[in-house]
């Protein structure tokens, strides 16, 4: 447990580094990050059709935190491989800042991804024999970046996340909730509109999960960056500003949340023997 606290939150606070993440605009008008309309998914197994996602609508506004739920088979990891361009929706509009990308290519849609939106997955997905560093900087070499311009980029970002004495580590020297951060750095390297977490602390110990969701707290109400995030875990929904929920391809829940857990302040209140009592008071 003291391995994953290291390198504590108060760090990683996104307020210390100077870093902006430019977003695009939309020319200063109004636009939702995420405006989907009557999106449907049938999969196609054989003679056999499957509805995986039935006639959903959704708005999410810039700066907003979403959790999604729902239990296996309910839709909602069909519906984020959709929001997150790797597929395209059977019949329905997407669109994506402003942008309807529900009809694209599989070659528009990867410059969609580059351009607009950041992954952050249970498994990190970090390539074992290269630096904290380099890993950061691999989303950049789909742009026009620099060599100079890419180590920059991945420093600020690692500053952003905490790991600014990190950046020469290998994962195989970085623990659990760090190797999380470098995967948040790396989501974050390109100034995304959209950061979509596919459960970031299912591989993560109670207090490392809180020191990430403490993370994400802070990136999106001090920078204004849109979260949505997947969790099967009710305690991580509750550090979010609205909880969406999935069932049978539908979307049956939609909940405002006027106080969400403050992760900040539990990390700042973490009992000395390791254990939370934050969730039951």
């Amino acid at each position: 447990m003291a391995a994953e606290a290291e390198a504590g939150v108060a760090d990683a606070s996104p307020a210390a580094s100077s870093v902006a993440l430019d977003r695009p605009q939309a020319n200063g008008d109004h636009r939702p990050v995420i405006l989907v309309e009557n999106l449907t998914r049938i999969y196609e197994v054989g003679d056999v059709k499957v509805p995986a996602l039935r006639g959903v609508t959704l708005r999410v506004e810039p700066g907003e935190f979403v959790a999604v739920r729902g239990p296996s088979g309910s839709g909602k990891s069909t519906f984020m491989n959709l929001l997150g361009c790797l597929d395209r929706p059977t019949s329905g509009s997407y669109y994506l800042a402003g942008e309807d990308v529900s009809t694209y290519d599989s070659d528009r849609r990867a410059q969609v991804r580059n351009r607009y939106i950041g992954f952050v997955f249970q498994g990190f997905n970090l390539l074992s024999r290269t630096t904290a560093l380099e890993n950061v900087e691999v989303p950049l070499y789909y742009s026009n970046a620099t060599s100079q311009d890419r180590e920059t980029k991945a420093r600020d970002v690692l500053g952003i996340v905490g790991l600014a004495d990190r950046m020469n580590h290998f994962p195989s020297q970085l623990s659990g909730g760090q190797q999380q951060r470098v995967a948040i750095a790396r989501a974050l390297v390109n100034a995304p509109e959209l950061l979509l977490a596919d459960e970031p602390t299912g591989n993560l110990d109670s207090r490392t999960s809180v020191e990430i969701m403490a993370i994400m707290q802070r990136l999106n109400r001090e920078r204004g960056l849109t979260i949505l995030l997947v969790t099967h875990e009710p305690d991580i929904a509750e550090y979010a500003s609205r909880i969406i929920g999935f069932r049978d391809g539908h979307l049956v829940d939609d909940v405002r949340v006027d106080k969400p857990r403050e992760a900040a302040r539990e990390l700042a209140d973490w009992p000395a023997d390791g254990w939370s009592t934050a969730s039951e008071t």
